[in-house]
């Protein structure tokens, strides 16, 4: 199995960055695994405890449960992925049964900040983008898919986000295989994955 990483800062493109290396890709050959699939369960809060939690942490990610998960695929073994509900801001009943792949992508701003979710990737991609693009994209999202209004999202993005990017998120840019600038479309970078992939799946 090879297991790819891709990070990079909210809004920088990573989604399109993993479908745009998964076109043409034979789908039942690659599976995908979010990293906003893995963030902690908090029933023990109320909805605005739960509000208040910093996402852009370490600590808000469930990586023991993900690190797990990743074996138990290596393994041949079909795992369970919880579901997360933005708008409640917690976890679901639901899971999604996900099962072993030649190719695993996991994708998620913090993936490359802990070391031994790191050391289970064979390839490490980093997606970069300038920070106004990201916050640009974070706006329409959060508004159009979240229910958030644009003071709540320029808040957080003030309070949090952009600390948060600065201190967890852009310094694991340097244990990336591949950088890939998203502010237009990296055709040499997409191919030179894909071509690994296609050695790997053949």
């Amino acid at each position: 199995m090879l297991i790819i990483g891709i990070a990079g800062g909210t809004g920088s493109g990573k989604t399109t960055v993993v479908h745009q290396i998964m076109n043409e890709l034979p789908q039942t050959e690659v599976g995908i695994i979010s990293q906003d699939s893995y963030y902690k369960e908090t029933h023990n809060l109320n909805f605005d405890e739960r509000a208040l939690i910093n996402f852009d942490h370490p600590r808000a990610i469930d990586f023991e449960l993900l690190v797990t998960h990743l074996k138990e695929l290596k393994e041949g073994k079909t795992v369970n992925q919880p579901v997360y509900s933005f708008l409640k801001h917690n976890r679901t009943d639901d899971t999604v049964a996900t099962h072993p792949r030649k190719v695993m992508i996991v994708e998620g701003i913090l993936i490359l900040a802990n070391p031994e979710l790191r050391d289970l990737f064979d390839v490490k991609i980093f997606v970069h983008a300038d920070s106004d693009e990201r916050l640009i994209r974070r706006l329409k999202r959060d508004i159009a898919e979240r229910g958030r209004d644009i003071d709540e999202v320029l808040n957080r993005y003030q309070t949090t986000l952009k600390p948060m990017h600065q201190q967890f998120i852009e310094p694991t840019k340097a244990f990336a295989d591949i950088i890939i600038p998203n502010d237009k479309y990296n055709t040499v970078a997409i191919d030179v994955v894909r071509a690994v992939i296609h050695q790997k799946i053949l």
